[in-house]
Parts: C-alpha cells; sequence; structure tokens
C-alpha cells in the first residue's frame, strides 16, 4: 500500500506544478483586458527605446489639468479662474488661451448640458469658454 501511495505521490508531484503553471499562464493571457494580437506585441517590442520621449509642451499640460479638474467635478467657473490665474502667471500661454477655453466648455457641455454650461461663462480669454459651449450645444 505504501509503495502504491508513494508512486502516486511522485506522479503528482511531478504533474502538478506543470499543470498549475500552464493554467496560470492561460489564465492570464484569456482575460478580457489583455489584447492577444501579435500585431500589438510586435510593435510594443520594436519601438526604439532609446529614443526619449518628447516633452509635452506647457499647454497641453494645463489643458489636461484643467480638463481633469472639470471631470472630478470641479466647477466650470472655479476651472475658468485656475486657467486665468495661470495665463496672468505665465504670459506666454496667452496664445493657447482660447484653445483651452473652448476645449473646456466643451467639456462642460459633456459634463452639465448646454444651458447649465452656459451659465458658468466668463471672459476669459475673449469668452473662448462661450464658444466652446455653442459649438457643442
Amino acid at each position: 500500500m505504501t509503495h502504491t501511495a508513494r508512486r502516486i505521490g511522485r506522479s503528482l508531484a511531478l504533474v502538478l506544478p506543470v499543470v498549475l503553471v500552464l493554467s496560470g499562464t492561460l489564465a492570464v493571457t484569456m482575460v478580457p483586458w489583455a489584447d492577444n494580437t501579435p500585431s500589438q506585441i510586435l510593435t510594443a517590442s520594436a519601438e526604439d527605446v532609446s529614443v526619449p520621449a518628447k516633452p509635452r509642451a506647457t499647454q497641453d499640460l494645463l489643458r489636461d489639468k484643467l480638463l481633469s479638474e472639470l471631470q472630478q467635478g470641479e466647477a466650470p467657473g472655479a476651472v475658468l479662474t485656475h486657467l486665468q490665474q495661470e495665463v496672468d502667471r505665465r504670459p506666454s500661454l496667452a496664445e493657447h488661451c482660447v484653445g483651452i477655453a473652448r476645449a473646456l466648455g466643451r467639456a462642460a457641455v459633456d459634463a452639465y448640458g448646454p444651458t447649465k454650461a452656459q451659465s458658468f461663462s466668463r471672459p476669459v480669454c475673449d469668452t473662448s469658454y462661450a464658444s466652446g459651449v455653442a459649438s457643442m450645444g
């Protein structure tokens, strides 16, 4: 009896780790968020990692920050105030203020609807916020 139990134990000791590794690998590759297309894998590995990423422009960083504030529930009026403060602090952003304010207006329409979004309008960047609201409404 002990000889048979030993043989079964040895067999399990050899087979069980292989089964666990294979099932774990299959489980990870079969999750819905894993992209199983070979082109995605090839593109990721074919990238030239020696080339440093280009730094993002200040206006892009500011626009993304302000849009994030708006999406996190900050009132559009407060976000417009932050935009005006940044333009006052860094005058070089003035040429990008119109585009940023329009993007904020469009995002406010998505969050609040056209009527409520328009109620937050103020004369930041030559009323570009209102222009963004109007283009979406």
